[in-house]
């Protein structure tokens, strides 16, 4: 079924509450009223409140109305958020290098306002030892409190002990600050191409002037040889 309105002639009632293109009450006139002041208006008449009695009738550019529309959804789609959720696995006797990479994958979810999973999976008689499990996991909260804080403590499961982390920023300005960090750049670079299409320019300037003073002075050196020329003759 259709969920678009119905317009001009497809509207089937014996008469509508105006609305007038800049959104003034006209009031209640007959259609046929409506579709000649909307021909008069070179508009349409778009039926806005079908079920009001009578119905709810506006003088606009459906075509307009229907472009606006679908690029206000568009952009509203692009700027939607998904909290998307991460995750990592450690092992509780990780070595130092290890941690550091995988505490830097935590750093990157947490910046863009996602959430991390962090499991810390145990094997053999590892399974014995929880707290260094625990240890583990209170040590990359602290390293990451400044981006994220701890949405679901840590607790076991099975053999793995499970941490969530949120993120102190929400999705959107995350994107946000994306974005606008990637205009930043991007006018950064343009703007370093200029400068270097200047500097091109300003040398390609004084190649040409040397030239012409190199010209010149070969000019006035003729000019200076041929009297002494001349007189040599005489």
């Amino acid at each position: 079924m259709s969920t678009e309105p119905r317009i001009n002639d497809r509207i089937r009632v014996p008469e509508v509450r105006l609305v007038g293109p800049s959104g003034e009450q006209v009031g209640i006139v007959p259609l046929a009223k409506a579709l000649e002041l909307a021909q008069e208006y070179d508009l349409d008449l778009v039926e806005v409140a079908a079920t009001a009695r009578p119905p709810v009738c506006k003088l606009m550019d459906y075509g307009k109305f229907k472009y606006e529309s679908a690029m206000k959804a568009r952009e509203a789609r692009k700027n939607q958020a998904h909290t998307v959720i991460k995750e990592m696995k450690l092992r509780p006797k990780i070595d130092p290098h290890d941690y550091d990479t995988k505490k830097g994958h935590v750093v990157r979810f947490l910046k863009q306002g996602d959430k991390v999973k962090i499991t810390i999976m145990f094997r053999g008689r590892e399974q014995s030892r929880p707290e260094l499990g625990f240890r583990l996991l209170q040590r990359l909260a602290n390293d990451v409190q400044d981006l994220g804080f701890v949405e679901s403590s840590a607790k076991q499961d099975g053999r793995n002990m499970i941490m969530v982390l949120g993120p102190h920023k929400k999705k959107t300005e995350a994107m946000a600050e994306a974005r606008a960090l990637a205009d930043a750049r991007k006018a950064e670079r343009q703007g370093r191409t200029a400068d270097a299409a200047e500097g091109d320019d300003a040398d390609a300037a004084v190649e040409t002037e040397n030239a012409v003073a190199e010209a010149e002075a070969v000019e006035d050196a003729a000019e200076v040889e041929q009297p002494a020329e001349a007189s040599q003759d005489a």
